[in-house]
């Protein structure tokens, strides 16, 4: 690990890798959460520390118009809450990113047909 800290570009970027192995994430998570700063800092087109609480705002717009699934949205929101609140120390900021609601699904419920066919396969006592 001491390795890709002395590999990467940015201070920012080696802290936050050190942070994650601090917490004990492993290699699978901090994969997932460099890619979503990545992309967030592609969307800004400037260094992630200097985003404000407006560039938080459109970045969850732009994700929402993409349509990202709930599931990446909030991986996202989690990465950039842990980026933000924990290596950069800007808590203010991560509060500002919101959680997309996860549909609920509604249970496989057979037809009375279904239920009726079923009730005639079972052996008789």
């Amino acid at each position: 690990m001491t390795e890709t800290i002395s590999k990467t570009k940015s201070p920012s970027r080696a802290r936050m890798f050190e942070d994650m192995t601090v917490r004990g994430l492993g290699a699978k998570p901090q994969r997932n959460y460099v890619r979503c700063v990545y992309d967030f800092t592609a969307f800004l087109g400037r260094p992630p520390d200097t985003a404000t609480a407006e560039d938080l705002r459109r970045f969850q717009l732009h994700q929402h118009e993409r349509g990202v699934q709930p599931s990446s949205f909030n991986s996202s929101v989690s990465a950039l809450r842990f980026f933000l609140g924990i290596t950069l120390n800007r808590r203010d900021l991560a509060r500002r990113l919101v959680m997309a609601r996860q549909p609920q699904k509604l249970p496989t419920v057979l037809t009375p047909a279904e239920v009726h066919a079923l009730l005639e396969a079972a052996p008789r006592p």
